[in-house]
């Protein structure tokens, strides 16, 4: 299966990816990032969260698509590479941090081996990774749920896992990492009309090339999606994440 990512590079997407800040999205990582360590962010984007996410500390953004990356600075690094061959040296980094990365990736214990090997033994792990099956959405008409499940199946079509928060805690514990810990947070990444839109754009854009297979459940999803963004109805959504940290 071929690995994408699903929100895709639209400027609305990119938009929304800059919203997102250290204060906000690793505040429960932070503390385990101690001055002068080597931390890296990874799945970094456009870098809006590394460039403050540990800034008594050399921070390494990593992100698999190069144009996104910005220019380094005088205490972070941008590096073009993907989570399953990091160019570092075996126990040479002191903690990995990453946001919204793992629900994308088609083969998430290969990642968690691969940071395992470039974190120093002791070295930490910081995970936050979504899960769409407990994200508060309301209301739940017909549409929106026909909707979302369009929109589950098309994360899957690029490789990942819509609902990853539910298994990522036994995912870290099998690669070998100890001391974990979890929690719950939820968030309003989007205002509920504009997760209607957001959800009907990416199906869209994903009929707009050649399907091999799921075409008819698609575009009957798309279909409820856009009647989604026509509904008068005022909602709420708040997203699921499980924020994780676990020691190498």
């Amino acid at each position: 299966m071929l690995e994408g990512y699903a929100p895709g590079y639209a400027q609305d997407a990119l938009s929304m990816m800059n919203t997102r800040t250290a204060s906000d999205r690793a505040a429960f990582a932070q503390p385990l990032f101690t001055p002068g360590s080597r931390v890296l962010d990874l799945g970094c984007g456009q870098g809006s969260i590394t460039a403050t996410l540990a800034p008594s500390c050399h921070v390494i953004g990593v992100d698999v698509h190069r144009p996104l990356l910005p220019a380094p600075t005088s205490t972070v690094d941008y590096i073009n590479a993907t989570a399953y061959a990091l160019p570092f040296a075996t126990a040479s980094i002191d903690a990995v941090f990453s946001h919204a990365l793992f629900e994308h990736l088609t083969n998430p214990a290969a990642a968690l081996a691969e940071i395992r090997r470039v974190l120093r033994p002791g070295g930490h792990l910081a995970i936050s990774t979504s899960d769409w099956s407990r994200a508060k959405i309301r209301p739940r008409t017909a549409n929106v749920d026909a909707a979302l499940r369009g929109h589950y199946l098309l994360r899957r079509h690029n490789g990942g896992d819509p609902f990853s928060g539910r298994t990522i805690a036994a995912k870290i514990a099998a690669a070998g990492f100890t001391n974990i810990t979890e929690r719950t947070r939820y968030r309003e990444d989007l205002p509920y009309r504009a997760l209607a839109t957001y959800v009907e754009s990416r199906l869209a854009a994903a009929l707009s090339k050649p399907l091999t297979k799921d075409h008819d459940q698609l575009t009957s999803a798309a279909r409820s999606a856009w009647s989604w963004t026509k509904s008068p109805a005022v909602g709420d959504f708040h997203q699921c994440w499980q924020e994780l940290t676990a020691t190498r």
